[in-house]
């Protein structure tokens, strides 16, 4: 392990939230830290603000009033980069401006020891592109922290194309000795995150535009059946709109105009109306004082089917099946017929969705009274379901399904016929991106898992869900989407389509 020694002296420069969470964590583990800011007092301020929410730790017992003591006192204001000289390793938090980053790496480099390495705390700007015009352009690596930095446990550890790979390692390993969980990356547009979270946000409001379902619905369906800790919609109001457009627009024009990275234009009107969200009180929700959330679409209580029958054997079949019998619903199981994989309820279909919407399953294969319901992180916890009915469906296929899940102990949430429903086609297209991302070399496939777990906190990551799903089923889902919207935006990567050619 190459870890820097607990000896090792740290030098943070920005005294902002980032600036001063990675202080935090840096003295925590045990280093001295020079904090230095350009702005008069800022240091102060972030000293005073750190030991206000370390006081909130010790009065939570997580942590003692000597260590709380401890780690402020070893963090040291610095007054001008030549405090630097003693430091092994310094991190920038500044303004994300190349220029500006770039006149502050020649400064460093000027005083700083030729073994010292030079982080940066850069969301989005190239580390290649940082180390240009450097002197030694092997000593500078992403040191991408999530805010809040003490809290949050994801570090990218991000290489240009000049960074040695022991500059990268020992940056790793750092990360992890302090506590944190890193994974590598390589220096290309939003880095893992900011990547692959993409299409979360991006198919939720391809479900608005096409009015198949209120932002409340979205989110209770992702949390409630989906397993996410926030909706798309919630969480784009806590970040900011302007923020996730801006970083949107960043990502699609890195890539050039690739439409899997297209922003949305009702987003755009959003920003331009100054609905940024929680900051303006106003996103897709009002938070002005007194103001009431609105609810999830939720169907009313209907009357049981006269019978159950699950045919086949898909894995989901046990838990629905058990919770439709702990609800004392009349349960039957039987053998895979013609029909394939599917529960019939008084006759009507029920089946998983397939990125097609119901009603062009129901023309392809005359199956006229067919309901398709969402994924299900867990079909043994989900608390919600989405469904969506077939245009053909004369009878009352939505009141069958929907007593059929109630029965299951769920609240039913009927969505106009979208393909993919809402959380099928988020995850496939969550998959699909981190294929794409391992298959480019941005990062391994375990990496991706820890990065969407650790950093924004998804319920699993990309690949072990997907793989629990079945990657035969991500990618016809894909390849449905893509059929039904005729856009490349859907397009299956073709790692994807190797592994899944594989298992066949």
């Amino acid at each position: 392990m190459t870890a820097l020694a607990r000896d090792r002296a740290i030098g943070v420069i920005g005294a902002g939230t980032m600036g001063a969470g990675i202080a935090q964590v840096a003295a925590a583990a045990g280093h001295r830290v020079k904090l230095l800011d350009a702005r008069a007092g800022a240091v102060d301020d972030a000293l005073r603000n750190m030991g206000k929410a370390l006081d909130g730790l010790v009065a939570k017992g997580k942590i003692g009033q000597d260590k709380r003591d401890a780690i402020l006192a070893r963090i040291e204001p610095a007054e001008a980069y030549i405090d630097f000289e003693v430091c092994d390793l310094v991190i920038e938090a500044i303004v994300e401006d190349l220029a500006v980053k770039r006149q502050l790496l020649a400064e460093l480099e000027a005083v700083v020891g030729e073994n010292c390495i030079l982080g940066s705390n850069t969301s989005s700007i190239s580390i290649s592109a940082m180390a240009k015009d450097m002197r030694l352009p092997g000593r500078l690596v992403g040191f991408h922290f999530f805010n809040p930095a003490p809290i949050m446990a994801l570090v990218e550890i991000v290489s240009g194309l000049a960074t040695d790979a022991s500059v990268a390692q020992t940056a790793f390993d750092t990360a992890a000795a302090w506590g944190k969980s890193p994974v590598h990356a390589t220096s290309t547009p939003g880095f893992v995150v900011n990547r692959c979270a993409r299409p979360f946000y991006a198919e939720a409001w391809r479900l608005l535009v096409e009015r198949a379902a209120d932002p409340a619905t979205i989110d209770a369906v992702m949390r409630e059946c989906g397993g996410f800790r926030m909706g798309p919609c919630e969480l784009m109001d806590m970040i900011g709109h302007d923020v996730n457009f801006a970083v949107t627009n960043s990502v699609y024009d890195s890539y050039f105009k690739d439409p899997r990275y297209a922003p949305s234009a009702m987003q755009a009107e959003m920003v331009a109306a100054g609905r940024l969200g929680r900051k303006s009180s106003r996103g897709f929700y009002d938070y002005a004082k007194g103001a009431t959330m609105p609810e999830a679409a939720t169907e009313p209580a209907a009357a049981p089917p006269k019978q159950i029958v699950f045919e086949g054997e898909l894995e989901h079949f046990d838990a629905l099946e058990k919770r439709a019998k702990d609800g004392g619903l009349p349960v039957h199981r039987r053998p895979a017929g013609e029909r394939g994989d599917v529960i019939l309820l008084d006759g009507v279909a029920l089946r998983l969705s397939d990125g097609r919407t119901a009603t062009l399953r129901a023309a392809e294969t005359g199956e006229r009274e067919l309901v398709l319901h969402d994924l299900a992180l867990d079909d043994a916890t989900a608390t919600r379901m989405a469904i969506a009915v077939a245009d053909q469906s004369r009878g009352e296929a939505a009141a069958l399904a929907t007593a059929f899940f109630q029965g299951c102990g769920m609240k039913v949430s009927l969505i106009d016929d979208a393909p993919g429903l809402i959380v099928m086609r988020t995850l496939a297209m969550l998959v699909n991106e981190a294929l794409e991302a391992v298959q480019h070399g941005v990062v391994s496939a375990e990496g991706v898992d820890v990065a969407m777990t650790k950093g924004v906190n998804y319920p699993k990551g990309p690949f072990a869900w997907g793989r629990a799903v079945g990657l035969p089923h991500i990618q016809a889902t894909l390849d449905n989407l893509a059929r039904h919207y005729g856009e490349d935006r859907y397009r299956a990567a073709s790692r994807l389509r190797r592994l899944v050619a594989r298992e066949n």
